[in-house]
């Protein structure tokens, strides 16, 4: 992974978690002294570091202003905190950086880059409307110069990269003659399905009934398999990583769900079941929709 990639990343979490808990300017410090010895100990890249940071926090509402005006249909509230600092970043690259440190283009590039490694998966399309919109704007400074080819991870195939194996369920109950889904919901906005990752020797259905037990606080059993997908992503420990999920449908007693929150779960914040009927209204990733599709038409051609 290139040292700036890496250092952009840095600069990012540190907004991420200052955002998120709402916190005063002044705080934003001791979270970035932190994510620098946890993330890049040996990073030469600092004083770049603290130069972005400090120009997003400093221009930040002026950044918010343009963002506001360039995705008049999404309300700054609305946008997850991820994609919403990924904006902060790139806009203050694009509009404040040296461009003969950083043109234009790698400026955008750059965020569209931390956007598919942090966000969802519509990030990477939505901040490069947004930015785009804004650098057509400017004029399209730049336009016609060819950025400098740039290192993606190492150049390693994904066929070569580590895998990690997950599992993840449709769970289902059963109420007064109607058909319920328990979902989880995550700090970036969407509704998704428990899944965790496939610990040592264990299969990935005993991974499901240990992981929705404790997600979910209810116990599962497994009925079929529904599918599996795969997807490269960014860990800030171990660079670039495939993730292997397979996918199941499962049943589980309609009682309380309670929510387990720990860090190793993702950002996780809420869990609630839901009617088939109100399903198809919810934010889901897209990876995820044909998942529970297909599980909504075997729910309903058992019902």
């Amino acid at each position: 992974m290139s040292h700036r990639h890496l250092s952009r990343s840095v600069v990012l979490q540190t907004l991420f978690e200052w955002d998120f808990d709402k916190k005063d300017s002044g705080e934003v410090e001791p979270i970035f002294i932190r994510n620098i010895a946890e993330f890049a100990p040996d990073s030469k890249d600092k004083p770049f570091m603290e130069a972005l940071l400090k120009t997003v926090i400093d221009k930040r509402k002026d950044l918010d202003t343009l963002i506001e005006k360039a995705a008049p249909d999404w309300p700054l509230e609305k946008i997850s905190t991820v994609d919403r600092n990924i904006l902060r970043i790139g806009l203050a690259e694009l509009l404040f950086a040296d461009r003969n440190e950083v043109p234009p283009k790698v400026a955008i590039n750059e965020a569209i880059e931390l956007a598919k490694s942090f966000g969802g998966e519509t990030s990477g399309r939505f901040v490069n409307g947004v930015l785009g919109a804004v650098y057509k704007e400017m004029g399209e400074p730049g336009k016609d110069e060819k950025p400098k080819p740039r290192k993606k991870y190492g150049n390693v195939p994904d066929s070569e990269l580590p895998v990690h194996r997950l599992a993840g369920a449709v769970v289902y109950a059963k109420h007064e003659g109607e058909t319920y889904l328990a979902l989880v919901h995550d700090i970036f906005g969407h509704w998704t399905l428990t899944k965790g990752k496939v610990d040592g020797d264990e299969t990935e259905e005993e991974c499901l009934i240990r992981e929705a037990q404790e997600e979910l606080g209810v116990p599962i059993v497994i009925k079929q398999r529904l599918g599996e997908n795969s997807y490269s992503t960014y860990h800030p420990e171990h660079g670039k990583i495939m993730k292997h999920v397979a996918y199941f449908l499962a049943e589980a007693p309609f009682q309380e769900l309670t929510l387990e929150k720990k860090e190793e779960k993702g950002g996780l914040d809420d869990v609630r079941w839901f009617r088939l009927a109100d399903i198809l209204d919810l934010n889901f990733y897209d990876d995820i929709l044909p998942i529970v599709t297909k599980a909504l038409q075997i729910l309903a051609q058992s019902s």
